[in-house]
């Protein structure tokens, strides 16, 4: 299997990029969110990579990082999703706005994707749901609040806002809004040691009509 390929960028196309490797341009298609974070050509690049083995042919699919990739592996597990589709997905939504529609059940976004309907948004939700780590959804929230005292206190303090932060998401998504609404105002908020999940949902509220 190759896991990542990393040289210069050698061409940019609709759907893939051309990375050169020991001498040779290797084809690599991308989901959108690849395709806007580019470096300018001939710069260096590292692409972790998921290899399609298909008896017409092979094809390299790849990712800025393993989180990414992990969910492009994710999806090919549910039934009904090939490579295609699923990079169709990560195309269609960011990887981290996609794993927030999983955990808060939003099949609307989901379906949004090309070819996607709501039995398979509802589909990818019922399979995944339990299998996508909380760090990753969180991921960024508690960059502004921080945490004092020593490793296991603060360890502890993140974890809560996780879980609050989280469930503000969800009573957000109760409320109407789409997964990735309440994620990016949950994401505006300054979260602080102590705070509940009320007061998440209470801060977030005031985001949302700038989002």
């Amino acid at each position: 299997m190759i896991s990542f390929v990393r040289g210069p960028l050698a061409g940019v196309e609709e759907d893939c990029v051309v990375v050169e490797a020991g001498g040779v341009g290797l084809e690599i298609r991308v989901p959108l969110s690849v395709l806007e974070r580019l470096p300018s050509l001939g710069e260096e690049i590292k692409i972790y990579t998921y290899l399609q083995v298909r008896e017409d042919g092979m094809s390299l699919y790849g990712f800025l990082n393993l989180q990414d990739r992990q969910m492009f592996r994710q999806l090919l597990g549910v039934s009904g999703i090939g490579p295609k589709a699923a990079l169709g997905i990560l195309s269609a939504m960011k990887p981290d706005d996609l794993r927030m529609a999983i955990v808060s059940g939003d099949a609307k976004a989901i379906s949004r994707a090309p070819g996607v309907g709501t039995k398979t948004a509802q589909r990818i939700i019922l399979d995944l749901k339990d299998k996508i780590p909380m760090d990753q959804v969180t991921e960024g929230w508690l960059q502004a609040g921080g945490s004092a005292g020593s490793p296991d206190s603060g360890a502890a303090a993140a974890a809560g806002l996780a879980g609050a932060a989280r469930e503000a998401v969800e009573a957000l998504v109760a409320l109407g809004y789409t997964g990735a609404e309440a994620s990016r105002a949950v994401k505006k908020v300054s979260l602080e040691e102590g705070m509940t999940a009320e007061d998440v949902l209470k801060a977030s509220l005031k985001h949302l009509s700038f989002l």
